[in-house]
């Protein structure tokens, strides 16, 4: 273009009229192959340069464009789109209450040409770490994070907006007209599911990158009631060390806020081998080093100074929540940790629902843990680091029963171990009327228990109930709606545990995981639950970590690297104690020693 300049250009992206304004709970646009928007800005008398694929130049009048519409009669032809010109002011209220409300919003044009709020980006940069301004990519579709009202510049003619504010608010997707008169639209969403008053709290467990007023934001859009913003170390890059001061709770009635949505920042604690832990909601001095063990999370040549039992340890004493995160990944020394008795709960993690749901893999880690008597709660959370990562799409909920809902009584919540993780469907469970985290004492003989349980869900239908116990599915249900409730008689003869595992899915992949709630423990006579073939994978998992400290790590000096490798020495020696004191048969490796040449 001479006298001007293209700003871009991008394909059509043509959306279905009938799925935009049904129920699907995604919907995606077909990239064009043969369409194309050209955004440019020129000087009425400009020209236009455009070569088609058999190499032709064709130039373009852009004074003829504009007096006729479309330009045709060649290979190329040109449509012209009417510029979003007309500034419109946007309210977004509950519905019933006409109270303003944060919210998720997308707009886009006839043609699939996004429409952002001003302020916003007209293509969201989805880089790691390269932009964090209140914006989400999932697929082709952008969305922009607003507090309730905002203005954007939208053409003439339909626009299309969708809208949405978390899993208990029914998301709306409308087409609007937009007149030559129109000044302002007014949205409103409906809250057709009541867990909050409930006593249900939901919440992130990790997310990264985003300044703490950006997190308070995104939470209040998708319903997340409790954000945890974690400090971490990346090689030479350290990122929120800034927003830590270890007493804020961004949003609590403490510090000015409503109450109702909670930012804190904790810290992830990180080693490339040995793992990650989260430590959330401690109070006074940051937890350091942040990272060690060299890199790639720590910096290149960083000796191997600290152990997560180490940091759990200080976190406990410094009165926060120690969580493993993104199960099973990393695995080394989690094990050690749990055996210990120094983590509060694992966690579930995924960057974007639509891609990826519950990992079954993660969950087969915690089973094993569970199998083998440790008692620990569910916990999910995002990770979020870029734009294409959703906070909260996969979330915790958290029973706070009577408890006022503050940042320490949902610590307190989590520890007892009433919880459900879910991309969707929110699910409540009881065994004889015990909740999740407690436990249930039956007679040597055994004896039956009921089990109930209610799935509500707003627009991810749960397709499949299954009942878990020790990891097995002994029995399941085929959910046809968006709720459905039940009710189980389980015959127990040996001590187990039990939880619900929805099946459901965003992008209707049927063996996905929807939800899952923690569990309940029965107890039969004085038998302990005790899987040995879990205890003897454990075991291995401690010596490898061993393993690794003697013959890899980056080592200081020789008094700090026995100290540190005395915690997991112990976590061995527990849990191979109690396999002997159990009566379990088991072979295994003997745990590693320097004195003894080995291959590495």
């Amino acid at each position: 273009m001479d006298l001007g300049t293209i700003i871009s250009a991008r394909a059509v992206l043509n959306y279905a009229r009938a799925d935009w304004l049904g129920d699907e709970p995604d919907v995606q646009p077909v990239r064009s192959q043969d369409e194309v928007i050209i955004e440019y800005s020129a000087h009425p008398d400009a020209k236009l340069y455009l070569r088609s694929d058999d190499g032709r130049l064709h130039v373009s009048d852009l004074r003829s464009l504009e007096a006729a519409g479309n330009l045709g009669g060649t290979s190329l032809e040109m449509a012209l789109i009417a510029p979003a010109a007309r500034p419109v002011k946007i309210r977004i209220v509950e519905k019933g209450s006409g109270v303003r409300v944060a919210a998720r919003l997308h707009i886009h044009g006839s043609h699939g040409e996004y429409l952002p709020p001003k302020g916003h980006h007209r293509k969201v940069n989805t880089g790691r770490f390269e932009d964090f301004a209140g914006e989400f990519a999932n697929g082709l579709n952008q969305y922009a994070y607003v507090d309730g009202i905002c203005e954007a510049d939208l053409p003439i003619g339909p626009v299309y907006v969708e809208i949405s504010r978390g899993l208990e608010v029914r998301p709306l997707r409308c087409i609007v007209e937009v007149t030559a008169s129109t000044e302002h639209l007014t949205f409103e969403l409906d809250k057709v599911l009541r867990w909050r008053e409930q006593g249900w709290v939901s919440s992130d467990t990790h997310v990264h990158f985003l300044s703490p007023q950006t997190a308070l934001l995104e939470g209040k859009a998708e319903g997340v009631n409790v954000v945890n913003l974690l400090a971490a170390q990346w090689g030479e890059l350290f990122t929120n060390v800034g927003d830590f001061d270890g007493r804020t709770t961004i949003g609590a009635k403490d510090f000015g806020g409503d109450g109702e949505f909670l930012v804190r920042v904790g810290t992830e604690n990180r080693m490339q081998v040995l793992g990650h832990i989260s430590l959330l909601g401690y109070e006074g001095e940051m937890i350091k080093p942040l990272s060690c063990g060299g890199s790639n999370e720590a910096a290149i040549g960083d000796p191997l100074e600290a152990t997560m039992a180490d940091w759990a340890a200080r976190c406990r004493k410094q009165e926060g929540l120690v969580v493993m995160p993104h199960a099973p990944n990393p695995q080394a020394e989690r094990a050690a940790d749990i055996v210990l008795g120094l983590v509060d709960a694992i966690e579930m993690m995924s960057f974007n629902p639509r891609t990826a749901q519950i990992s079954a893999f993660g969950l087969a880690d915690w089973y094993r843990y569970l199998n083998i008597g440790y008692h620990l709660p569910l916990v999910a959370g995002s990770d979020k680091m870029d734009a294409a990562s959703l906070l909260g799409g996969l979330r915790t909920y958290v029973q706070l029963a009577a408890q006022d809902f503050t940042y320490r009584n949902w610590m307190d919540a989590v520890r007892s171990g009433d919880t459900f993780i879910t991309v969707g469907p929110l699910v409540d469970m009881t065994v004889e009327g015990q909740r999740p985290g407690n436990k249930i004492a039956l007679p040597a003989s055994g004896g039956t228990v009921s089990i109930n349980w209610r799935i509500e869900s707003v627009c991810v239908p749960p397709t499949r109930v299954e009942l878990i116990r020790n990891g097995i599915v002994v029995d399941e249900v085929r959910c046809g709606d968006l709720s459905c409730n039940g009710q189980y008689s389980l015959r127990i003869a040996e001590s187990c545990w039990i939880a619900i595992r929805i099946r459901g899915s965003i992008a209707k992949r049927e063996a996905d995981i929807a939800a899952h709630t923690s569990a309940v423990y029965v107890e039969v006579g004085d038998k302990p639950i005790f899987a040995t073939a879990d205890a003897v994978s454990v075991l291995a998992q401690i010596e490898g970590s061993i393993a690794y400290m003697d013959t890899l790590a980056p080592k200081s000096d020789e008094a700090r690297h026995l100290r540190l490798r005395a915690a997991l020495e112990l976590a061995h020696h527990r849990l191979h104690h109690k396999l002997h004191e159990l009566g379990a048969s088991h072979g295994h490796a003997p745990v590693h020693s320097v004195h003894v040449e080995r291959e590495h």
